[in-house]
């Protein structure tokens, strides 16, 4: 489910910025127009002019095989490319201590070009059959001694069916006067083995040698520490690999696959069991003194137990406060025969005793809670104690774990040059392998590191790049690795994918969208400088008509108040006015009054 909405959320992202590109496309469409039609014709004059008469794809990229050859001295060589086993000889020895049918080495060898090869003409070893022993051999041009040059060994293997179980690695043999390569078999003395080998999912890859103990003579075999790189791909992928020894005189060495180091160490400090003994060792006939006291702690030897301590109180007891369940049925068995039990025919009783139907639930304890004789459950005992101990105390005559005193080891020896390791003079496969067709190809024995690059370079490397070339781009790479091997990167790509798409929608698409400085010039739309005088005037502007609609509305009530005291005047002025007609009339009426009248002359 997890999977599914990661796989959502990644398609809904993507399509987002589908439909904003789009848009963006769209928008910018038309002012495309107005550029292309002003100069249509002019582009269309031009085109015509540069044209090229006929177009042709690219061609493919073609790696053409030419047998690689040495560069320098060589000790062994041997690229396959004549077609033949000329120079290689097959063991014709028995096994000891196996079976006569698989004792013999009967395993098939041929040269033949490897499956689905890039390089037509490149040929190389292949062992061809499986489930039997192989074993082949060559002999070097001289052999080689370990003085102060380094020794390199260099070779090509492809597992073509994957390997089950098996082996691909080369022995040095030793130069010794019984050596017979008509009779080599896995007891033949050798100076090194090294290569690959798998059994299970055990992926190796050796470097042992064979070390001569200068006291006894005996040889012993020394094993490089395992590498810290993961082998299995080198294993399964179905590709040419590059194995590569190099082993120097000052006791170094490295183990390449396909020119990368995957192991490197010292002969005196890397290698199990090492390559000196110790100077010391345990006496085997140092005995412990039977007073030696190598408890660190002893009982408590004041202790008494508690009184009250009940050591015989058990771990569990009846629930005191259970009650039976309603409807237990206590006479009923909890199994009962089965009644459409028959007995066989072939039944003997005086053989097979008296027969009884076997035994099955009881129906009719399915619907009740239980059946038989009701038993309260059991619980923990909260008295119980155990068995009584006394504390554990430190132990005063503890004189602590008891070793052998050490002696000088009288097998000691001191080899500071183990690089000196016995002449070889012929190089082998000895091998036994549960699957078929395991490819080997460009041997070479060395001592300059420049002779086995360039011998690789012409080799392995011109395999590389004929595969490379007709390999899949990195996409189609990412997803075989994660459909074939390692399902768990779908989550990684889609982590990948997601997290940038989401960041990228979050940044760059929530906010306001500015129009470009290209669609400025294409349009009439005023520049951001112009927009934003613009702006300020349009602000201005706005302070303006408040400022007026604020003194429209003191003119208003200014005006209303003018009005209230014009009223009040006009009535001010009507009530003088009634006043002067009522004195008016008052002094008309005392004008009339005989009193006042005067006296007529006659």
């Amino acid at each position: 489910m997890e999977l599914r909405w990661l796989l959502c959320v990644t398609l809904l992202a993507l399509g987002t910025l589908a439909v904003q590109a789009h848009d963006m496309d769209d928008d910018n469409e038309g002012d495309d127009v107005v550029d292309i039609e002003d100069d249509l014709d002019d582009g269309i004059e031009e085109a015509e002019e540069l044209k090229p008469e006929t177009s042709t794809p690219p061609p493919t990229p073609k790696v053409t095989y030419r047998p690689p050859v040495p560069t320098g001295e060589v000790y062994f060589v041997e690229s396959f490319d004549k077609g033949t086993l000329d120079g290689w000889i097959l063991s014709k020895a028995k096994k000891d201590d196996t079976d006569d049918e698989i004792s013999k080495y009967d395993g098939k060898w041929e040269v033949q070009d490897m499956k689905d090869t890039k390089l037509p003409g490149d040929k190389g070893l292949v062992l061809v059959t499986r489930a039997k022993h192989h074993a082949i051999s060559s002999k070097l041009s001289k052999p080689f001694v370990f003085d102060t040059k380094p020794l390199i060994i260099q070779y090509e293997v492809n597992f073509q069916n994957g390997i089950e179980c098996g082996g691909a690695y080369v022995k040095l043999l030793s130069k010794t006067p019984e050596l017979n390569l008509d009779q080599f078999h896995d007891k033949t003395p050798y100076t090194i083995m090294f290569g690959p080998d798998k059994c299970g999912e055990d992926y190796k890859l050796h470097f042992i040698f064979r070390h001569k103990n200068p006291k006894t003579g005996k040889y012993e075999e020394k094993h490089a520490k395992r590498p810290d790189a993961d082998l299995k791909t080198y294993f399964t992928d179905k590709k040419t690999h590059l194995y590569t020894l190099v082993l120097n005189p000052d006791n170094s060495f490295e183990i390449l696959v396909d020119q990368t180091v995957v192991n490197s160490g010292n002969l005196l400090n890397d290698m199990s069991p090492p390559v000196n003994p110790p100077r010391e060792i345990e006496d085997p006939n140092d005995q412990k003194p039977e007073d030696w006291d190598e408890r660190p702690k002893i009982p408590d030897p004041d202790a008494v137990k508690p009184d009250d301590w009940d050591e015989d109180a058990p771990a569990k007891i009846a629930d005191e406060n259970a009650v039976k369940p309603e409807g237990w049925l206590d006479d009923e068995p909890e199994y009962v025969a089965d009644p459409d039990a028959e007995k066989p025919e072939d039944w003997d009783e005086d053989m097979d005793g008296e027969w009884e139907a076997p035994q099955i639930a009881n129906p009719k304890c399915e619907t009740a809670p239980g059946c038989g004789t009701w038993q309260r459950p059991m619980i923990d005992n909260p008295n119980y104690k155990g068995k009584w101990k006394p504390p554990m105390i430190d132990n005063v005559n503890y004189q602590g774990i008891w070793k052998p005193r050490k002696i000088p080891n009288p097998d000691f020896f001191e080899d500071l040059e183990p690089f000196k390791m016995t002449p070889f003079s012929a190089v082998g496969l000895e091998l036994w392998s549960m699957t078929s067709d395991i490819f080997f190809d460009n041997f070479i024995i060395c001592t300059e590191r420049a002779v086995a690059d360039d011998w690789a370079n012409d080799g392995w490397g011109l395999k590389k790049a004929a595969d490379g070339a007709a390999e899949p781009g990195v996409v189609g790479q990412m997803m075989a690795a994660a459909e074939e091997q390692r399902p768990w990167l779908w989550v990684v790509y889609i982590l990948t994918v997601a997290l940038p798409v989401f960041l990228v929608v979050l940044f760059c698409c929530s906010g306001k969208k500015q129009p470009s400085a290209a669609e400025y010039k294409k349009t009439d739309a005023p520049q951001p400088d112009v927009m934003d005088e613009e702006k300020e005037e349009e602000k201005d502007k706005g302070d303006k008509e408040e400022e007026e609609e604020e003194e429209e509305a003191n003119e208003e009530k200014i005006g209303s108040d003018a009005d209230i005291g014009s009223a009040s005047q006009e009535e001010e002025e009507e009530d003088e006015e009634e006043d002067r007609k009522r004195a008016s009339e008052e002094e008309e009426t005392v004008n009339r009054s005989p009193r006042n009248r005067k006296p007529r002359k006659d």
